[in-house]
């Protein structure tokens, strides 16, 4: 990578699903169709994943191999364990696996993305003025005002909620009684059951990285966690 690209990238560290569970290959398959076929144009750029440190680009005077090396250390500090159950759901506007019942920030998946978040953020490039407008305009609190300050996203720490996003937004929150919403949720929810009723553990967390924008974010590392 020479330095032009390098400040192009985005890194991203996510939770995937191990490459050979069921889950993993049927997000892939469902993010892989076409828009005409299914609402995924948004989470298709993003890649099937959970998010634990949003998309960052590297501050200056940080590598990637450093970045690489530190993410690896973090998940050697943190042992395996296994996920909560999860279903497809609303979250707002756009439907996504969440844990049922929500977990709580003791869960160990939750500490896990809160390390991910803090430890690592020493080498986030700080956003710029127009990403800081972009996330404002969605409507901010005080709170996540304050998060987007602090950490460059304002659904982080206390603000986090696991999900992995199967649609983009497609309904307004007071449309999803509608029955094509009511249709599109069953239909995720009968193509995610089998996958879903399979034992599911958080064994590694991954880096992803876009080399430009537009582009979508490719799995690149995945480190394990201690067993």
């Amino acid at each position: 990578m020479n330095a032009g690209s390098a400040g192009l990238v985005r890194y991203a560290v996510y939770w995937a699903p191990e490459p050979q569970h069921a889950l993993a290959q049927l997000g892939e398959q469902w993010l892989s169709q076409m828009p005409a076929e299914a609402p995924v144009s948004e989470p298709a750029l993003y890649g099937f994943h959970a998010t634990l440190k949003p998309p960052f680009r590297l501050a200056d005077g940080c590598s990637e191999a450093e970045l690489l090396a530190a993410t690896r250390r973090l998940a050697l500090a943190h042992r395996a364990f296994d996920m909560p159950a999860l279903q497809v759901a609303w979250l707002q506007n756009f439907v996504a696996l969440r844990p049922q019942p929500p977990i709580a920030p003791a869960h160990p998946l939750w500490r896990l993305a809160d390390a991910c978040v803090s430890e690592l953020d020493g080498f986030r490039r700080p956003a710029a003025e127009a990403e800081l407008l972009k996330r404002r305009a969605a409507g901010l609190d005080a709170e996540q005002e304050a998060l987007l300050l602090r950490w460059g996203y304002p659904h982080v720490l206390q603000r986090w909620r696991f999900h992995m996003t199967l649609t983009s937004p497609v309904f307004e929150r007071q449309a999803q009684h509608r029955p094509e919403a009511k249709a599109m949720l069953a239909r995720l929810q009968q193509l995610f059951a089998p996958a879903l009723a399979q034992p599911l553990r958080c064994a590694s967390i991954c880096i992803f990285e876009q080399s430009e924008a537009g582009l979508a974010f490719r799995l690149s590392h995945r480190f394990g966690l201690a067993p």
